[in-house]
Parts: C-alpha cells; structure tokens; sequence
C-alpha cells in the first residue's frame, strides 16, 4: 500500500520520456509483482493459469515487461523483500484479512453474474506467496536478469542501491522509497501504458520524481518527510484518523509534530519507525550481472511447464537476444 503522500507531492511528479530512462533500474520485485497479479486477469476477475490451475499472470507480467525494458535499453534488478520488522506484523495481518475477505466478495460477485463488481474484489485479493516469488525468481534468472534478496524490506534495498551509485533509479509505485532516501523514483512503467482506476481504463505514463526537488519544494528535509508519513500512516504504524498528507505537512511546519503524537497517537514507538526509515538493514552481497536469456530453459519453463504459447514467448525473447551485428548487452549501457 505504501504511504499517502500523493496530496502533497503530485507537483513535483514529472512526466519522462521512455529514451530518458535508459540504465539500471532497481525494481521493487514485490510491487511489480502484485501489479501483475492485481491486473493482468480476465474480465471476470480470474487470474491466467494454465491447465492444472496455477496461477501465471506474475510470469506474463515478468516476461512481457522485462522485454520492453530490455528493448528500451532499461537494465532491470529485481529487489526482493527479505524478513520484515517486527512492528510490520499488525499491518500485515490487516492486509491478510482484506485479501480474505475480499476474496469472499469475489466469489459472490461471480455467483450473482457481477462482472465488474468480481474483477474490482478479485483484484483486492491478490497475494504474492512463495510459488509466486519462487517461479518469478526462475524466470527471472533464465531472462539473465539478476535478483537481490534484501536482508528486509526491498524498497529500502532498492534505494540504498541508488545511494550507492549501483543504479540509476527505484521502480516502484509507492512512495515509501521517498522515506528510505531513494534519490530518484519512477513509477507507471507499464508496457500497455493502461490502468484500471475505480472501473475505468486510464492511460498512464511513465513519470519521476527526485527527492531533491521535492524537499527543496516543500522546504523540508527527509527527517520532515518521515515524520510526515508517520502522521498519516505507514506499513510500520497506523496512522492519526482525520489526518492526511496536507494537515501532517501544516503540522510539521507548525513544529507540532511531538505534541501531536503524543496527544492522538501515545504508545506507538516512533523512534523504532523513523530509525527504521534512517537506517534500514541492507546489503551489499550480491553480484550484478546481466547475461543472454536462455532460449530453451525460456520455452521449457512458459511453454512446456505452464502452457504459455510459443509464438508469443519466442516474439518477446526474440526482442531481448542479441542479434548478429548488434552491440551487446554491455555496450548499450
């Protein structure tokens, strides 16, 4: 879910050319692939599977995807979550309940011959499990796209390596990245360049925002900012009801962010959560690496394994191979 910063930030959103976007992009893996569960299904809100029932919109989203950075010269590394912190759990076990629950909406939609009502729940029910993240890893690795297994959350990891210089920029659509110090986001890169939004299809493009320019424009510093997404929320605490990004920003100004903590929300350890957001664990043990994608584990894997159809796999990988007389990989970059 991420938190709910858009109020105050949407100008300092920038729209960015797909040909400015060329580099390495650390992709927050379990952002993407909750889009591609949440989005890629059938009107009725069934997700593609193949013949035995297994869930393969996550690899659909991964292959097609990956391709179009590939093409557009994005060299992509998927972060991966690790073990989150303690304090996460109640926000976790929310989330479980919403999916359960909105799973039950789902299954009486279709009963009723609800349509729109069952695509819009069963999109809420989405859930990345082991298989997912598993068989995602796979395909990954036989794309030659490298993956980092972060010591917690892959947000924090993502922009550590932006920090670092590793890469160029985090992908993600939430803004949590922002409080872990990623010096650049960019979000909305689909390959359709579509969103469902509350029933309706909008077009959406691929925009940034740089911290920099955020904090100079809002005159804060990033501490103001997590202080500001404590307020309203995070995956690490609740939030203040009544109290969104707009009023935590007059409050932080007004330097009434202690009182009002402790006024509308005692008990809640906000030293552990911004402490979080400072120093979050990361790490450095990992190789990046992109290699060719292999062909036959490729077709093995979508085709034989999950009933993909040839043509199509082979059309996206066949844009990822290095052609005879054509730089290679390295030389893009």
């Amino acid at each position: 879910m991420g938190v709910a910063l858009r109020d105050i930030i949407a100008e300092y959103k920038t729209p960015v050319a797909w040909e400015a976007l060329a580099g390495i992009a650390a992709i927050d893996a379990h952002n993407a692939l909750y889009q591609f569960l949440s989005i890629i299904r059938q009107p009725d809100g069934t997700p593609l599977m193949d013949q035995r029932g297994r869930v393969t919109s996550h690899l659909s989203g991964i292959l097609f995807r990956t391709s179009n950075f590939i093409e557009k010269g994005i060299r992509p590394v998927y972060v991966f979550d690790g073990t989150p912190p303690a304090f996460k759990q109640d926000t976790i076990d929310q989330r479980r309940t919403a999916r359960r629950e909105a799973q039950a909406r789902w299954e009486d939609a279709l009963e009723k011959g609800e349509v729109a009502e069952a695509y819009k729940q069963a999109r809420s029910a989405s859930r990345v499990d082991e298989q997912i993240i598993s068989t995602a890893k796979s395909l990954l690795s036989l794309l030659g796209i490298p993956i980092v297994d972060a010591p917690s959350e892959g947000e924090a990891q993502a922009a550590a390596m932006v920090c670092r210089g590793e890469a160029r920029y985090v992908v993600s659509q939430d803004y949590d990245t922002l409080l872990f110090g990623a010096p650049l986001l960019v979000r909305n890169l689909t390959v359709s360049g579509k969103r469902k939004l509350h029933g309706r299809t909008i077009s959406v493009f691929p925009e940034r925002i740089v911290l920099s320019d955020l904090l100079k424009g809002l005159e804060l510093t990033r501490d103001d900012l997590i202080r500001i997404g404590i307020l309203i929320g995070t995956d690490f605490n609740p939030g203040i009801k009544g109290i969104g990004a707009k009023t935590a920003l007059k409050i932080i100004r007004k330097g009434e962010f202690d009182t009002t903590l402790e006024e509308k929300l005692p008990g809640i350890d906000r030293e552990a959560v911004f402490d979080f957001f400072r120093q979050p664990p990361v790490t450095g043990e990992y190789t990046l690496s992109w290699g060719e994608p292999d062909f036959n584990g490729i077709m093995k894997m979508l085709c034989d394994e999950y009933d993909f159809a040839p043509d199509r796999v082979e059309k996206a990988v066949g844009g990822m191979q290095v052609q005879k007389g054509q730089k290679t990989l390295d030389a893009w970059f």
